[in-house]
């Protein structure tokens, strides 16, 4: 297996005001394979921005290792190998999409306004290269920052939040490029909240909660299983409403009830319960877990209140050197 990026027991530990070592990354051990699209999710507070500046060498760890394209991070041949894409990119307005690109370019020593333009043009930004970004939308931005970050053609590509936001259309463009990204060899890693998107595009995932890695693997291995769905005809708005519980899904189809239920609940019942009312039980159909399923499970215990509500952590508890963890 070729690693594109790995740490190894890694930490780092800040003062908060009290004087107490808060550690943000905690002992975290992450394997991510070349070639593939990685998801790196966790609650707000989890560490996810700071174990990317890390990887980034833009901050150090306290302790362990991390390595980014077989060398240490930070190390100047591994940063010509990658690009980073931030969730709150910064442009200068004034200037349009082509002297945007003109002007990275520059930093990397190219000189090439062709190569400016395919990758606007690969971007869907060819009739808008001589736009100002101030009259781009939030969706043209993100997509020249993708066009940015391919300049240097990279191995490593690191997304944070490349579709928060987004209209759906622009969405869809996004998604559709970043998986053209795994089609050329491109390894890519992506810090995200939107879990349907990683679900739908990434081969695998980390979650991370309290700077420890809780859950990791293919998609396939961490969602097999937990889920089923039963589907019925010839029964009411009652006997729906009476099946609603903690952990059960229902829904309507047209004249057919849909039932998503854990695995080991109780399915003799709601069958028994369809064939009383003189229904018909159409299909029972087992399922994998859904993404944020596993995401809710992994987290409960400490960060998700009634209603999914995730808590953020206050400003008394945060470290005061961290801008985002």
């Amino acid at each position: 297996m070729s690693l594109a990026i790995e740490t190894r027991n890694l930490f780092k530990t800040y003062k908060s005001r009290g004087g107490q070592s808060i550690n943000v990354v905690h002992d975290l051990n992450l394997q991510v394979e070349r070639g593939e699209i990685f998801g790196f999710l966790g609650p707000n507070g989890a560490g996810k921005t700071t174990t990317i500046k890390i990887l980034l060498g833009i901050i150090y760890q306290t302790t362990g290792e991390a390595f980014v394209l077989d060398k240490e991070a930070g190390d100047i041949e591994a940063h010509r190998k990658l690009s980073y894409l931030p969730e709150k990119p910064y442009y200068y307005e004034h200037m349009t999409g082509l002297e945007i690109m003109e002007f990275y370019a520059s930093l990397f020593g190219i000189k090439d306004r062709a190569l400016c333009e395919r990758l606007l043009e690969r971007v869907n930004l060819a009739n808008d290269k001589n736009r100002a970004i101030s009259q781009y939308s939030k969706g043209m931005q993100q997509r020249v920052g993708l066009a940015q970050s391919l300049l240097n053609e990279p191995e490593l590509i690191f997304l944070d939040e490349p579709t928060g936001g987004l209209d759906p259309i622009a969405h869809i463009e996004v998604r559709d490029l970043i998986l053209q990204f795994r089609e050329e060899g491109k390894t890519v890693f992506i810090s995200s909240h939107e879990l349907s998107d990683v679900e739908r595009i990434c081969d695998r995932v980390a979650i991370i909660n309290k700077g420890e890695v809780v859950q990791q693997g293919s998609l396939d291995q961490l969602l097999a299983g937990g889920r089923l769905e039963v589907t019925a005809s010839g029964v009411d708005q009652g006997f729906a409403d009476a099946l609603k519980k903690d952990d059960y899904v229902v829904s309507f189809s047209g004249d057919r009830l849909i039932l998503d239920m854990p695995d080991d609940g109780d399915v003799n019942s709601v069958l028994e319960g369809v064939l009383a009312k003189k229904g018909t039980v159409v299909s029972v159909v087992p399922r994998r877990k859904r993404l944020e399923d596993l995401f809710l499970e992994s987290v409960a215990s400490d960060n998700v209140a009634k209603g999914r509500r995730l808590f953020k952590m206050t400003d008394k508890d945060a470290p005061q050197a961290e801008e985002k963890a």
